[in-house]
């Protein structure tokens, strides 16, 4: 019974745990500051109104526990069950999905209990804490002994029906969008968000959809439906003639007819690849029935949400300002003709390999036929609450489907199709859903609130708990606008910073998204978000003498809806064209009409009270102009810029000079005397600098790694054997790790074990190429991120080998945790986040970083939600308790050698008997994306702190320094 209090007061102790937060803030919130000044009216905007109605929920905290108490007992608290996992290859991006909706609805009149599936379909009652895990795999091997488990699916779903009011299901592709959890929520009667089951199984399957859509009247993309391994090739040949393809060498997109949008979609090359592909895909698992389409050559595609404010049984679809994907492509390293899909990886990492653009470059009618076709398809499916719909937009040049006559999707620009129907769409942080909806005026808590609430109003025993404030303010006129800025008048400010010009600045974006939005729940602190600026065209500048350069640097200070965006590029595209007037009347124009079909429907409902994202414009200022600024309303700045200037001590220097506090290291002390802070920042950025700083330490169980530094241009003019040769002599080992000097840890990362590895790494910098495809080395390998621009420097050292840990796909035993490890080296690798005061730095709790592809974390692994998996705290089957004090007293002793501050993160190697460090680099401006493992380590804190108050303890910790 005491893992069922565990997994079912999972959100009462995510409110609990913010009885911290009131102490924290009472401890260092600073006195009543002046009020904001015109100039900063001009140039930052009340990023706060955006989000009153969340913060309400961790401002008031000495009071919600009651409140919620005093609620329950009225029965005028929503309860809300969270579902997410699944059996689908997609249960990462669900446990994502369910994380954003998890931040984003909590409150004092919506209790939320997270539940999760597994492959096997079997439920469980999980810790919020849990539903921040980066990926399933963190926890799936200790769910026994961690979670409650139910017997069987009926008793799961007897349980919901007898104890939460509304289901919202965030679990994507099998199970979560093909009716699987919609008809065991019906069977017993439990209301959910979404659409139904026979309506989910009629619009998920790729094939049946097409030949629904065909019927309802709507043009579609041709395809043949290849089942089973054993495929009649001359039938498919037939559909290749019949279509007008090469039946050798036309281009096709073979993808799973039941997997979702994403996965395992590529393109083939005549029959013969076609065929090869589809047996792939179904002997790999993910379908035993794949499409095979024609390749929209020249065509643009396009997705759009599609939002029912309806009352009742009665639908209601508006349509959101449609995305346009813009497929990129820089170099050789990108060729158009071999994989020019909006992929899986595309999707969910932030490269610069796609650009957004909301809403659409498209003509105007062409928008309002897209808006009018996807409306139409919600209905006549008989879609409910939300849905996501993906298509293509085919110019007038492109070669019309000879069937397509009288069928909706022609207009005189050129053809629209439909092709894919998300039941359930992507909720991360920056998806489209938000994207799209914070253009007409919708925060992230706003949207998802609204949603559940239109899925309250189809049944009538929650009808009467659906009046309820939903704590957001109304419309943001004019008036609204001048009662929102003064009741933050006395808040004290905060300005988060990311962007840069490093190869880590897409990350930079990630972390600075997310701190903004944890940030911005607390009602008395107003949140500005910002962009540095890269200070001109990056390409072929030294990155150095660029930063130097510090005075021609701008601050971009951003509207709600610009910061959701793909990259920092995307952002400051987003910038420029949102001050341009002829875009800028364009999307006010598109962005009006929709929210005026919204107010139409959403009046209806007590429980709207509005829009909370004012239309605002970005303003662009010097990064000296913003530190004055920054000074005159005596903001805190929240350093998330990865590198450059944001790591080394510059912007900490800058920053300090006009006495701004700020988080991270220290620069100078306060009565200005130069201190340790820069130089530490410093030490840290340079890799053989830290190995140095940290070489006398070898006695007392901390050791470092030999490095070797070249520079980039004696890689190209001295012959490669040579090389190899010098490297493996002087660092006496038989393969190489080659990483940048003076960069992050996510970009340029290869093992190489042999000359010609060396060869083909060379030659990738030479080339300037962004990535290194997959396998291009002797050992198997995913692909590499190259740093852009490329470094100067880069350190050789030795690989260290570390034993693989390996989880089993089924248990052998009752008591089997799935978790394998031989451990003969007895070296794991660790990331470690410390954190504190100058000299008194404590580390948090290490987690073990499980490499699942190749001898190097991939990108993806490192970053991306729902890949890699990190085990927090590290299983004593791997690292004895004994040996995990002495390694957590090995990374404080690092921690205060390099007198680091406020947060940084620490990676090395471990021997799991003695507890020895082996370092590899310290952050100290760590990545604090959502899926960071650093949320986990915080959580693994006796109490928990959760984002929210992990980041505004650092917040509070910088500004502590000054007070």
């Amino acid at each position: 019974m005491a893992m069922a209090s565990l997994a079912f007061g999972s959100s009462l102790s995510l409110l609990r745990s913010d009885r911290n937060d009131a102490v924290v803030t009472r401890l260092f919130r600073s006195p009543n500051i002046l009020s904001l000044n015109q100039k900063l009216k001009n140039c930052c905007y009340s990023s706060k109104m955006a989000s009153s109605g969340v913060g309400v929920t961790r401002a008031s905290t000495e009071v919600v526990e009651d409140r919620t108490v005093e609620k329950e007992e009225r029965g005028r608290v929503l309860r809300v069950a969270l579902i997410c996992g699944g059996p689908s290859a997609e249960r990462g991006i669900s446990l994502n999905s369910a994380r954003s909706v998890l931040d984003h609805i909590q409150g004092d009149d919506l209790h939320v209990s997270c539940y999760y599936i597994d492959c096997g379909l079997n439920a469980f009652a999980i810790s919020s804490a849990q539903v921040y895990s980066n990926t399933p795999a963190d926890f799936d091997f200790k769910l026994e002994s961690l979670a409650q488990g139910f017997g069987s699916l009926s008793e799961f779903a007897e349980h919901l029906a007898a104890s939460v009011d509304v289901v919202f299901p965030a679990i994507h592709g099998r199970f979560g969008e093909d009716g699987g959890i919609q008809e065991l929520l019906e069977k017993y009667n439990v209301p959910f968000v979404g659409t139904g089951s026979r309506e989910c199984r009629q619009a998920f399957d790729k094939y049946n959809a097409s030949l629904e859509l065909s019927k309802q009247g709507f043009i579609t993309v041709p395809s043949f439906l290849v089942q089973g391994t054993e495929v009649n090739e001359s039938e498919l040949s037939k559909w290749f003639v019949r279509n007008h393809l090469d039946p050798n060498s036309g281009k096709a997109v073979v993808k799973p007819a039941v997997a979702g949008s994403s996965i395992g979609v590529t393109v083939a090359y005549g029959v013969t690849d076609s065929l090869k592909k589809a047996k792939e895909i179904i002997l790999e698992g993910i379908d035993d029935r794949v499409l095979v389409e024609i390749f929209l050559e020249g065509g643009i595609e396009f997705t759009s949400i599609v939002l029912d404010v309806g009352s009742g049984s009665d639908c209601h679809p508006v349509v959101l300002l449609p995305t346009e994907v813009e497929l990129q492509f820089h170099g050789s390293g990108d060729v158009r003709e071999k994989d020019a899909i909006f992929n899986y990886r595309r999707k969910y990492l932030p490269t610069q390999q796609v650009v957004y653009h909301t809403p659409p470059r498209f003509p105007i009618d062409l928008i309002k036929s897209i808006q009018e076709g996807a409306s139409l398809l919600f209905q006549r499916l008989g879609l409910r609450d939300f849905a996501r719909i993906d298509g293509w937009f085919l110019p007038s040049s492109t070669i019309i489907f000879s069937s397509s006559e009288n069928k909706y999707g022609r207009t005189e620009s050129g053809t629209i199709l439909f092709t894919d129907i998300n039941l359930i769409s992507g909720m991360e942080q920056t998806s489209f859903l938000f994207q799209q909806a914070s253009k007409v005026g919708f925060s992230h808590s706003n949207i998802l609130r609204t949603v559940i609430r239109r899925a309250c109003s189809r049944f009538p025993n929650l009808a009467s708990n659906n009046s309820l404030s939903s704590h957001l303010p109304g419309r943001l006129n004019a008036a609204h606008l001048t009662k929102a800025l003064n009741k933050y008048e006395g808040s004290r400010k905060v300005f988060v910073i990311f962007g840069g010009d490093t190869s880590e600045r897409q990350v930079s974006l990630m972390s600075g998204t997310n701190v903004w939005l944890n940030l911005q729940g607390f009602d008395d602190i107003e949140v500005t978000p910002c962009l540095l600026a890269p200070s001109i065209d990056s390409s072929g500048t030294d990155p150095e003498k660029r930063d130097s350069d510090v005075s021609s640097r701008e601050v971009w200070s951003l509207p709600y809806s610009l910061v959701l965006r793909h990259t920092t590029e995307e952002v400051l595209a987003a910038c420029i064209e949102a001050i341009e007037p002829a875009r800028a009347a364009f999307t006010s124009h598109l962005r009006n009409q929709v929210m005026n079909n919204l107010t139409e429907g959403l009046k209806k409902h007590s429980w709207f009270t509005g829009f909370d994202i004012a239309d605002e414009l970005p303003k662009r200022i010097s990064l000296e102009e913003w530190i004055k600024i920054a000074k005159d309303v005596q903001a805190t700045v929240f350093i998330a810029v990865h590198g450059g200037i944001g790591e080394d001590g510059t912007l900490q220097s800058l920053l300090e000079a006009e006495g701004v506090p700020y988080t991270g290291l220290f620069s100078l002390t306060l009565g200005g005397r130069i201190g340790p802070g820069v130089m530490a920042s410093k030490t840290c950025m340079d890799k053989v600098a830290t190995s140095l700083a940290l070489n006398h330490l070898a006695d007392m169980g901390v050791l470092t790694i030999n490095k070797d530094v070249r520079q980039k241009e004696d890689l190209f003019n001295i012959p490669i054997p040579e090389i190899w040769r010098e490297l493996t002599s002087k660092l006496q080992c038989e393969t190489l790790c080659v990483k940048p000097a003076r960069d992050g840890c996510s970009t340029g990362v290869a093992r190489l074990c042999s000359a010609e590895d060396l060869a083909v790494y060379v030659k990738a910098l030479e080339e300037c190429l962004l990535r290194i495809p997959p396998n291009s080395f002797s050992r198997a390998h995913g692909m590499i991120e190259m740093p852009n621009p490329s470094p100067e420097l880069l350190i050789f050292e030795p690989f260290i080998e570390t034993d693989e840990i390996v989880f089993s796909s089924k248990s052998t035993n009752e008591n089997a945790h799935r978790l394998l490890w031989k451990g003969d080296s007895r070296w794991v690798e660790v990331t470690v986040g410390v954190i504190g005061k100058r000299g008194s730095m404590h580390s948090l709790m290490p987690s073990v970083t499980v490499k699942e592809t190749g001898d190097i974390l991939s990108l993806e692994e490192k970053f991306q939600g729902g890949t890699g998996i990190n085990l927090t705290p590290p299983p004593a089957s791997i690292i004895r308790n004994e040996a995990l004090e002495k390694c957590k007293q090995h990374i404080d002793l690092i921690a205060n050698t390099l007198q680091l501050e406020g947060f940084s993160r620490i990676d090395a190697f471990v021997n799991a008997d003695s507890g020895e460090v082996l370092i590899i680099e310290v952050n100290t401006v760590p990545g604090m994306t959502p899926s960071t493992v650093l949320i986990h380590q915080a959580l693994a804190e006796q109490p928990p702190m959760y984002p929210h108050q992990f980041f505004r303890t650092l917040l509070d910790l910088g500004s502590a320094r000054f007070v």
